[in-house]
């Protein structure tokens, strides 16, 4: 299927451009190719969608935007889906075939393709792309589409080439100040988690009047997979490959639902239920409701990302209240499973950017993203502007401590303002803990960053859990080893089959049954789960992970070729 669509598109390119050729040779002008300069930084706009919410976006009249435009000549006139759900109108573009220049298609990438919506971005990238074969660099074929279509179709922009965590910023998480009243405890099992939530709570009823809350969860719509499903898979010893678990020496996939350890996760979260200590509200508040009640100081436990909840935590900041924010366990099931979240991938595609059919210079967008892509552009977006963000002492980017001091308590604003933050997935990058030439990290997560800018609170907790970082509390990079297949939930999913339909059945089903369960009596909880498992399998779930498990192998083919 992808073969013969890749020759298609091939076929009707190159008619296009001997038409375009035949056309300027009668007219005596040359054909759009040869006119296109790639030195060309005269003012262009270049229309945009994104899959990703983008909630401080500005228009490019932040700083960092300004001197893209001044750099480039670029000005995006760019759109965001809310709240980070763009599937209905990538469906849209694929069947009217209207598309914006550019696009950041994340797992709907295969809609696009399938319409023959996005180019192919190799010849561009060979000719123009010199600072994006750069950060690829050992890494360049996998940004390949399959093993049957090798175009490259979007350029990955979501996570950093060679990335390495230097901190931990998810887990199961505790109020500082709890910690510090409960006396600093073990927190290592869901039962060490529980019980400190609970003590607390026995002892401290109410936070300002209200009702202390032990534990609560973002359930509104795909939030439910970062709070609720994909903590299971964490707590079992599972890495995150999205709705599947694949088997690290079969690499067979199957939907991760099925474990029979995650039904034992789900029957401790029950548990919680029906002992009060989970909110009564997880599956019917709006995410919003969610960081209220934690910007209020109210919920003493979470499961979470804290990307997810950064908000809030920002507003106990610049409230000043510090001890309010959250530390990070690596929590599990048992203490015979070990928490995965760091366990390295290599570098994977994940989500990135694509030019489509309807880009009238895809010249000047490969040299934009190029440009992004550089030294410079990546200094740029990660740093911002020398004397304005950061400035260079003996040879060393420092940030004043008045600009610190508002991203860490007014990051909103600030990235509105500053631009820093709101162009990440404009070029490909380099991750955390790689250097540029100046000896300098291209991104301001460094460890000495890192540990300047924990406060007092965070302080105080990780000395008493004799720690310098919420990393060195979590399992290791070096414990694990590179995971061959990266992260399976990036990977391109086919649409000429059933798969889609099936898998949105189950993703209906799992969003039904799991609160179901969680809210059931205890001696309903079974019958309530064997009912899910058993829909899903009438869903023809098995025939999803046989396919899942196809695309898996394929990717290992693309990347590793045979073995």
């Amino acid at each position: 299927m992808f073969m013969n669509r890749s020759v298609r598109q091939s076929s009707i390119l190159l008619l296009s451009l001997l038409l375009l050729v035949t056309t300027g040779c009668a007219n005596g002008t040359g054909s759009k190719a040869e006119k296109e300069d790639p030195n060309d930084t005269s003012p262009i706009t270049f229309t945009f969608f994104g899959g990703d919410s983008s909630s401080n976006w500005n228009n490019m009249k932040d700083a960092v935007g300004q001197e893209i435009i001044k750099k480039t000549g670029v000005t995006l006139n760019a759109e965001h889906a809310v709240n980070g759900r763009g599937e209905e109108k990538f469906a849209l573009m694929a069947a009217s075939g209207e598309y914006p220049d550019l696009v950041y298609p994340k797992s709907d990438i295969g809609k696009l393709v399938d319409a023959g919506a996005l180019i192919d971005l190799t010849d561009l990238i060979d000719k123009y792309g010199p600072n994006i074969k750069k950060v690829y660099g050992d890494y360049f074929n996998r940004i390949k589409y399959s093993s049957e279509d090798p175009a490259i179709y979007t350029i990955p922009t979501n996570l950093g080439v060679d990335h390495i965590a230097f901190d931990a910023q998810a887990g199961f998480e505790i109020q500082h100040q709890a910690l510090k009243k409960l006396g600093y405890p073990k927190i290592r099992t869901v039962q060490d988690f529980e019980k400190a939530l609970k003590d607390y709570v026995t002892k401290y009823p109410t936070t300002n009047g209200q009702r202390t809350i032990p534990l609560s969860l973002d359930a509104e719509d795909w939030k439910i997979q970062i709070t609720v499903t994909n903590p299971a898979v964490t707590a079992t010893g599972g890495p995150d490959d999205g709705e599947y678990y694949i088997d690290p020496k079969t690499h067979k996939a199957i939907l991760h639902y099925k474990r029979p350890e995650e039904r034992e996760y789900f029957r401790w979260l029950n548990h919680m239920y029906n002992e009060g200590l989970l909110d009564k509200d997880t599956f019917v508040q709006k995410s919003d409701q969610y960081k209220s009640k934690i910007a209020a100081g109210r919920v003493i436990g979470l499961i979470d990302q804290e990307w997810n909840y950064q908000d809030a935590e920002n507003a106990l900041k610049a409230a000043g209240k510090d001890e309010f924010t959250y530390a990070h366990f690596p929590v599990t099931l048992n203490e015979k499973y070990e928490d995965h979240s760091l366990q390295p991938i290599g570098f994977d595609t994940a989500s990135g950017i694509g030019i489509t059919t309807s880009c009238e210079n895809p010249v000047r967008a490969i040299k934009f993203l190029d440009f992004l892509a550089s030294d410079e552009g990546q200094i740029l977006r990660n740093w911002g502007i020398e004397g304005q963000h950061y400035n260079v002492e003996n040879g060393k980017r420092v940030i004043p401590a008045d600009v610190q001091q508002r991203k860490n308590t007014d990051n909103a604003s600030f990235s509105r303002e500053s631009g820093i933050g709101l162009y990440w997935i404009w070029g490909p990058h380099y991750g955390d803990s790689v250097k540029d030439p100046s000896g300098n990290y291209y991104t301001t997560n460094y460890p000495e960053m890192i540990t300047e800018n924990y406060s007092q609170a965070e302080k105080e907790s990780l000395q008493a859990y004799k720690a310098q970082t919420w990393k060195d509390l979590f399992p290791n990079e070096k414990d694990f080893p590179v995971k061959e297949w990266g992260a399976a939930y990036n990977m391109p999913v086919p649409t000429n089959t059933n798969y889609n339909v099936i898998y949105q059945k189950s993703q209906d089903i799992v969003r039904k049954r799991i609160p179901e369960a969680v809210l059931a009596k205890p001696d309903q909880f079974d019958a309530v789960y064997d009912r899910m498992l058993q829909e899903l399998d009438q869903a023809g779930v098995p025939k999803a992970e046989e396919i899942y498990t196809g695309l898996i192998q394929n990717r290992l083919k693309l990347w590793y070729g045979e073995k």
